[in-house]
């Protein structure tokens, strides 16, 4: 993705947002950041562990960016921290980005049913999903004069994709999840949005087994016959963290070539 992919404006000029969860520069958080940032907003950011942030920071540091904070979303008095951070240093938060979801591999091969253990399923829910209602539940103290959130899911929450199994589940918690964070929200003038992304060669994508097929099938399949592009999704969370999403809440937004709309392919579907 080059900087011509991400002209500057000023939607967002003068409004301050906290990334969750960008991991390398092929992130769709990375990409919805350098999106963000164009705009004129201000960024903070969090990792986890030394790993991700010796490819988090310099990341941070290319854009000017100086808020970079540890957050293990799995533990409240980290949360605590992080968010005392922002409120510290910003005062406010005008919108929240969250990207992050975890299970374990075994989880995430053959048979749901056999593969599924309990604790797999507590942290998958936990990482994937609770961690929005709780960051969503923190944010919204920073966000005195309303807001924007938005977080990424994808199509496994409502259809059955091979080898996503526990996770699928997680993200259709994520989505349930959104819909009841935008009704307690909205009296307080933030809106609440999830953005259903296509496959991606993401690192998350990575670790599922079968990633190579779902970025192909992907492609045969979606009416437009291409792979989900990072800049389509980093767009659409503009519109939904900006006034350009005024009166848009509660929504699962799909950024995926039109990929889920397809019941069938098409005979042709991947013909050249």
């Amino acid at each position: 993705m080059s900087a011509s992919e991400f002209p500057k404006g000023d939607l967002l000029k003068g409004k301050r947002g906290l990334i969750m969860g960008v991991a390398n520069k092929n992130s769709i958080a990375w990409a919805i950041a350098r999106q963000l940032h164009a705009q004129g907003a201000e960024l903070g950011f969090t990792y986890v562990g030394e790993a991700l942030e010796r490819r988090v920071r310099p990341l941070v540091e290319s854009i000017g960016a100086d808020l970079l904070v540890e957050c293990d979303v799995t533990s409240d008095q980290s949360m605590d921290d992080t968010f005392r951070v922002i409120e510290d240093k910003w005062g406010g938060l005008d919108f929240l980005v969250h990207s992050i979801a975890f299970a374990d591999k075994d989880a995430l091969k053959g048979s749901f049913v056999e593969n599924t253990s309990r604790e797999a399923f507590r942290t998958a829910m936990d990482v994937s999903a609770f961690s929005f209602v709780d960051a969503a539940n923190r944010a919204s103290k920073l966000m005195q004069g309303g807001g924007s959130m938005i977080t990424l899911t994808y199509l496994g929450s409502e259809r059955v994709i091979p080898n996503y199994n526990v996770m699928g589940v997680a993200k259709a918690a994520l989505e349930a999840s959104t819909r009841y964070i935008a009704r307690d929200l909205g009296p307080k003038g933030i809106r609440v949005n999830a953005i259903s992304a296509g496959a991606i060669k993401t690192l998350s994508l990575g670790g599922i087994s079968g990633a190579r097929s779902l970025l192909s099938e992907g492609k045969a399949w979606a009416p437009m016959r291409e792979n989900t592009d990072p800049v389509g999704v980093a767009g659409a969370a503009l519109y939904l963290l900006s006034d350009l999403g005024k009166s848009c809440t509660g929504e699962t937004h799909h950024v995926d070539a039109g990929f889920h709309i397809v019941g069938m392919p098409e005979d042709d579907a991947g013909a050249e």
